[in-house]
C-alpha cells in the first residue's frame, strides 16, 4: 500500500519509494537521507503534530507535514 510519510503512524518502518515537490525541497530531502530504497520510521509527533520526527539511516530528522507530503512510502 503506498501513502505518503506524513500519514505513518509512529514506530512503523515503511520503505521510501519517490520523493517529489519543488526541486530545491526534493534536493534538500534527497540530502537529508530520504532517498527511495531507504527505511525510515516516525520516532516522535510533537504535541501539534507538526512536525514529526523520523528516523533514518541512523539520524533523527524532523521535517513539516507539508513537507512530508512529497515523500511517498510502501508499507
Amino acid at each position: 500500500m503506498i501513502e505518503t510519510l506524513n500519514e505513518v503512524l509512529i514506530d512503523k518502518e515503511v520503505t521510501i519509494n519517490k520523493v517529489g515537490g519543488e526541486d530545491s525541497l526534493k534536493r534538500r530531502l534527497l540530502d537529508l537521507g530520504f532517498i527511495p530504497g531507504a527505511k525510515t520510521k516516525c520516532v516522535l509527533i510533537s504535541p501539534f503534530k507538526d512536525p514529526k520526527a523520523y528516523s533514518i539511516n541512523n539520524n533523527i530528522i524532523a521535517i513539516r507535514n507539508k513537507d512530508a507530503r512529497n515523500v511517498e512510502v510502501i508499507l
